[in-house]
């Protein structure tokens, strides 16, 4: 049986974000609903919130709690935790070449994900400093 899910709510929750099982309980769920908030951030832009989102598509409900973080920066988090959870369950780790390359294979990259990863580096490992705090941050850009 896979810890993918243990592991992808492990890096979610070190972020201080929610990771419903509903939502990204397996790989495929979790590609399924990331690429349902990509189809909103490409139509409504970067900038766009997670309540914004939750209003364009009822299935992500579940995110209320984190409705004024943008949309782009969530979604980094989420994949970063994609990469973290699939190279832990089946590798034992995760660099930002994984997590780009992971997102490129999943069809879920998008030209400002690097530069997102870059700036936010918590969401892909673990060891850095006050990512909890990140969500604070976003939510104050």
């Amino acid at each position: 049986m896979s810890d993918f899910y243990k592991y992808f709510k492990q890096n979610m929750d070190g972020l201080g974000l929610p990771a419903p099982e509903s939502l990204f309980g397996s790989v495929q769920t979790a590609v399924g609903n990331l690429t349902v908030i990509l189809a909103n951030i490409d139509k409504f832009g970067k900038t766009v919130t997670v309540g914004e989102v939750i209003g364009a598509t009822t299935k992500l409900e579940r995110l209320g709690a984190v409705a004024t973080l943008s949309a782009s920066f969530y979604v980094g988090a989420c994949i970063g935790s994609l990469a973290v959870a699939t190279g832990r369950d089946i590798a034992g780790g995760t660099s930002l070449a994984d997590v780009l390359s992971f997102a490129r294979q999943n069809h879920i990259s998008r030209p400002w994900l690097a530069s997102a990863l870059h700036s936010w580096p918590g969401v892909h490992r673990s060891n850095v400093q006050r990512r909890a705090h990140y969500k604070y941050l976003a939510a104050n850009k």
